[in-house]
């Protein structure tokens, strides 16, 4: 049942207009808080994050004189906080959510007394409205009426980010500039310190050029594989479920394999959820703060004027690598829960057609570790061509610092 609502998170996430990764992210950390604490109350071992979270005090509490259904609870919170955060979906997405909240309902309610039936889908329901109220002030609020900032002054400095010419997006404005200002669910996500970057320098020979000329030496000498890695986890929120619904499905499909029990699935989803939220408000922050060039404007400039990046640009500034830092953040939060190894194969763009651009196809993706994933996601960017080695090695530290905060969590 919980693998069956992570499914329609993704559904959702992939089939409804003006998707962006940083609100997708958002969405998951919504979502997978609200899976773990609508059941966490069933298991006594397990904590409420209230109190825990930014300026989450307190949170509808069942009345412990009476029974409840926790899984009738969840399956009904998951309905109601995808039809609040996804209001603006399709009339049929919509219609697939009742669907399958009936369904799970019809088949959680047998041998359930009436009462307890009612008693346990009105918690969840307001487990979902509670935390839906909370997540409307953490700036980010109705965010896709707003994805591009049209009236942004763009700071005039050495290196600084310029609208790309090869671009993923119809837009050459910014995606949410702002962002980065929105409240991270962890407070120590507050005080997290800014990775260190390179100055600044075109001197041949210099560290700045060096990273530059990392991605030219790499991006025309890419191998067929390089290419496949590079277009599987470009994930261009146009098409697919986003970088960090790629992570929600690796999550997803590590727990389907297990076999996991309803409460792990739900502390996993919640983890995931949240790390990569946190990820991506940090990143934001990081990546309007430097506002540093992507490689599509320093190698034309300094190395070869011809040159053109495997991957086109998304709209943002570079540094550190988003792609990075969630990928980081979910892998490491699925270590501490469930050990380093496991061996899955990636198989979510198998079927897409054939890119005709790249002359490449997308081909499964064999992983017997968590953080190779990490790795891979990083390196993709890489063999793109749109970020250095630094966007993403500053970008795996921070991801993993993120996960750290979640961790350190009672949960």
């Amino acid at each position: 049942m919980a693998s069956q609502w992570a499914d329609m998170t993704l559904r959702l996430t992939q089939y409804t207009p003006g998707n962006s990764p940083t609100y997708a992210s958002r969405c998951l950390g919504y979502i997978g808080l609200t899976m773990y604490e609508t059941l966490a109350p069933g298991y006594p071992e397990r904590n409420s994050l209230a109190g825990q979270l930014s300026e989450l005090t307190i949170l509808p509490a069942p009345d412990p004189e009476v029974s409840y259904n926790y899984a009738l609870a969840m399956n009904a919170g998951q309905a109601e906080i995808l039809r609040k955060l996804y209001n603006h979906t399709s009339d049929l997405n919509k219609a697939s959510v009742d669907s399958l909240e009936r369904e799970l309902e019809l088949m959680l309610s047998a041998d359930v007394p009436a009462e307890v039936r009612k008693r346990s889908v009105s918690f969840g329901q307001r487990m979902a409205r509670a935390i839906f109220e909370w997540s409307k002030s953490d700036g980010g609020h109705r965010a896709y009426l707003r994805n591009f900032e049209k009236g942004m002054v763009h700071p005039d400095r050495p290196g600084g980010w310029k609208p790309p010419l090869f671009a993923q997006s119809f837009s050459h404005h910014p995606l949410h500039p702002f962002w980065g200002q929105n409240r991270p669910f962890i407070p120590a996500n507050y005080r997290m310190q800014a990775p260190a970057i390179i100055p600044h320098d075109t001197t041949p020979g210099s560290p700045y050029y060096e990273q530059f000329l990392a991605v030219y030496k790499a991006d025309t000498a890419l191998t067929q594989e390089q290419k496949e890695i590079a277009i599987w986890w470009g994930d261009d929120p146009d098409e697919t479920f986003t970088p960090p619904g790629h992570s929600y499905y690796i999550a997803s499909e590590f727990l389907r394999a297990k076999d996991a029990e309803l409460i792990t699935r739900a502390e996993t989803y919640a983890r995931v959820g949240i790390a990569v939220a946190d990820a991506f408000i940090l990143c934001w922050r990081w990546k309007y703060q430097f506002f540093t060039e992507r490689p599509n404007t320093f190698i034309p400039a300094y190395i070869d004027e011809e040159w053109e990046s495997f991957w086109p640009d998304p709209p943002f500034p570079a540094f550190p690598s988003g792609h990075a830092i969630q990928a980081a953040a979910a892998a490491a939060v699925l270590e501490d829960l469930h050990g380093p190894e496991f061996t899955f194969t990636d198989r979510s763009h198998v079927g897409r057609p054939y890119d005709e651009v790249r002359e490449t196809g997308f081909v499964e993706r064999p992983f017997t570790r968590f953080w190779d994933v990490a790795l891979e996601t990083a390196d993709s960017r890489f063999y793109g061509g749109i970020h250095t080695p630094q966007d993403n090695e500053r970008g795996l530290e921070k991801g993993r610092e993120v996960a750290a905060n979640v961790t350190a969590m009672k949960w």
